[in-house]
């Protein structure tokens, strides 16, 4: 064992890790773009640099993340903060990552991890003042892996059952917002120059938690990548290596389930089971958070334990929550096998860890394969219950154990004839051309996958593009890819379509404002007042009682016209209320925005180049959510060729230079160059130094 010592507080005067980890062999090179590149010999050494490179750019979201695992976040961030303190304790993951943390995870891999958590302390150490709780420092390898537990959980929905538990408000209703995430994979076949193509565009929060960091990995081991992870992940999430490349979106399966549990009529702690009466185990923990921001005040939470998992006493019932997100640590390291793969069978291997418990992934590599599979860990269920439902809680035919689907079993293409693959967060049914689609008869319906007529405008509008090519070039991909149009008819939300019908010499006070909407072109683009008026009704009509989500606008009531013509004069003395004018082109609307720089910004919900926006107290909307980091890959015998853009610059610090500078490629639909080539990194970097 080697120990690195620095010149700092006792409280971080050494961390123990098992491989030798000297900054002098580490290099970070910071490109014109700010965007980090980690040189160094080994994995460890790579993850270590990687940790300091991202601390430097974003330590707060960094310790944002760190904070549940030791109880902390409800102290620095208030009640959201809370939340995050008891979900990480309801996932049980100290336990166990504690009991198979040595067993589970290669030694290679905690070699990364310790790599990584020595850089996150030592960045800690050397900024005090940066950090934000004094107990966080030093974390230890396994908390990280704690993270990724809690990562995945959300990724289940556990916190969409969580609050259907808590609020008392069983049965369960399935969310089905369209934000999500485009991918789509091109084969050569079916393109001009003879490459493959692939599109990595997840539509993600573009600051803070869950937010984009853009870095290059690489070691004298293999490890070779460019990508987007979030602040605090130990490799990259999405992006492409010399040989390949995925993309990630979210895919909907049913990965959590809700009990209830019956209970004895004179002994409120005990359950019935398979005929027998057991008894609850109380589960307490104490979720802090700090009263004016000064008082530290700590409000218990009584939760039980009971077969099925962590159990809950509410007005509704007794309720228990199980899923397979905390019963497997792997994910992290499964994504660094995904990093170092270097062909397609090195990749599947990587998937069939099935560790990653959900979204859908998009493949492509050099030697021209092309893949889709809407990934999940899913257990073997007994298909006569209800798994979207509660289920009943009384019996082990709804127990399930440790026996999950194969890789194999899940929704997927490789290689179709059609030449492409593609998922805007729509159904895996509808995946490639109709003929070579997956078919539900061929998955388990246990698995809970959206059906095929569960579309998204984005989903309908790709497959209405793509169609029109036998062949594209790059620019028409790169057109495909930043399309911000909507369907007509709107497919995917046909509740909506009247509003482009309405008879305008029915309402002739807002004539101009519905001639408008019959004449748009569907379009959100910067010139278009349409785009505006609809934008801003849209947000108008999902805030009535009649639509619940993205669900409603596809298979709920038909809308009254009267509220199509509420929303529309609202949108009219809105305009004219922050704007002074009865209409704006969508420019003066939406505005791209971080400190002192304010741009247009194209694009609107659901679209392709999606965009949703926050309305600010001067009227205008800015981007929070969608369009954020986007990656275009081409792969050929001679390696890949990179563009990438991320929503605001490479740094999350004010003062950088990098906070704000990829705004302007941002908001015109445009991407910078990028490279995996060392020498020419190095060659044209704005700055190289070690870490320390």
């Amino acid at each position: 064992m080697i120990r690195i010592f620095f010149s700092i507080p006792a409280l971080f005067f050494f961390f123990t890790v098992s491989a030798q980890v000297d900054p002098e062999r580490i290099t970070i090179a910071r490109d014109e773009w700010g965007v980090p590149h980690i040189f160094a010999p080994t994995d460890a050494e790579v993850a270590y640099g990687f940790a300091w490179a991202t601390a430097e750019d974003d330590f707060r979201t960094i310790q944002e993340q760190l904070l549940p695992v030791r109880n902390l976040a409800g102290l620095v961030m208030g009640k959201q903060g809370a939340f995050m303190d008891v979900a990480v304790h309801l996932m049980d993951s100290k336990e166990i990552v504690e009991e198979r943390f040595e067993s589970d995870l290669s030694p290679e891999f905690r070699e990364v991890l310790a790599g990584y958590a020595a850089g996150i302390n030592a960045y800690a150490a050397a900024h005090p003042q940066e950090v934000l709780h004094k107990k966080l420092f030093p974390v230890h390898p396994k908390e990280i892996i704690e993270i990724y537990i809690l990562g995945m959980s959300l990724m289940s929905g556990i916190d969409r059952d969580l609050g259907a538990i808590l609020q008392e408000r069983l049965p369960v209703i399935t969310s089905e917002e369209g934000r999500g995430s485009n991918a789509f994979a091109i084969s050569r076949q079916k393109t001009r120059d003879g490459k493959t193509y692939l599109a990595i565009n997840s539509h993600q929060p573009m600051e803070g938690m869950n937010s984009w960091y853009e870095a290059h990995l690489c070691s004298e081991e293999g490890w070779n990548i460019l990508g987007a992870t979030f602040p605090g992940g130990v490799s990259i999430f999405l992006g492409a290596n010399p040989y390949l490349g995925w993309a990630h979106t979210v895919n909907h399966g049913d990965l959590a389930d809700v009990y209830q549990l019956t209970m004895h009529p004179e002994n409120e702690d005990q359950y019935r089971f398979d005929g027998e009466w057991l008894s609850l185990e109380p589960y307490h923990t104490k979720a802090r958070i700090k009263l004016l921001g000064l008082i530290p005040v700590g409000a218990k939470q009584k939760f039980y334990k009971s077969k099925y998992g962590v159990t809950f006493k509410t007005g509704q019932g007794v309720f228990a929550l199980r899923f397979p997100a905390n019963r497997d640590i792997r994910a992290a390291e499964q994504w660094y096998r995904m990093n170092k793969a270097t062909d397609w069978e090195s990749f599947r291997a990587a998937l069939n860890m099935q560790a990653i418990i959900s979204t859908n992934i998009v493949y492509a590599d050099r030697d021209d394969h092309i893949f889709y599979v809407s990934n999940g860990r899913f257990p073997v269920r007994d298909p006569k219950y209800n798994w979207r439902g509660v289920l009943p809680g009384d019996t082990s035919a709804t127990l399930w154990a440790d026996n999950y689907y194969p890789l194999d079993s899940l929704a997927q293409v490789l290689d179709p004839a059609a030449g492409y693959v593609y998922n805007c967060n729509h159904s895996p049914f509808l995946s490639t051309a109709p003929e070579e689609n997956p078919r539900p008869d061929q998955v388990p319906a246990t698995m809970g996958y959206r059906p095929a007529e569960v579309q998204t405008n984005r989903g309908v509008r790709f497959a209405e593009l793509i169609e029109q090519y036998d062949q594209l070039d790059y620019e028409d991909f790169k057109k495909i890819k930043y399309d911000v149009s909507y369907t007509s008819p709107l497919e995917a939300y046909p509740r909506l379509e009247p509003i482009f019908h309405l008879a305008a010499e029915k309402y002739p006070d807002i004539r101009a404002e519905i001639d408008l909407l019959h004449n748009w072109d569907r379009a959100a683009t910067l010139e278009s007042h349409a785009a505006s008026l609809f934008i801003v009704s849209l947000k108008y009509l999902q805030q009535h009682p009649q639509l619940r989500g993205e669900s409603s606008l596809r298979t709920g009531p038909e809308l009254d016209e009267a509220k199509l013509v509420e929303a529309i004069r609202h949108s009219r003395d809105y305009f004219q209320e922050h704007f002074g004018s009865r209409t704006v082109p969508l420019a003066q609307l939406q505005r791209h925005s971080r400190g002192d720089v304010s741009l247009p910004m194209p694009g609107a919900p659901d679209v392709l180049g999606a965009i949703y926006s926050q309305t600010q107290k001067n009227g205008v909307i800015r981007p929070f959510v969608g369009e954020s980091y986007i990656q275009l890959a081409r792969f050929s015998e001679q390696g890949v060729e990179l563009e990438t853009v991320n929503a605001f610059g490479a740094s999350s610090k004010a003062g950088s230079t990098h906070y704000t500078d990829q705004m302007p490629l941002f908001t015109q639909q445009q991407l910078k160059t990028m490279t995996l080539d060392k020498e020419k990194i190095l060659a044209e970097a704005k700055r190289i130094y070690h870490p320390q």
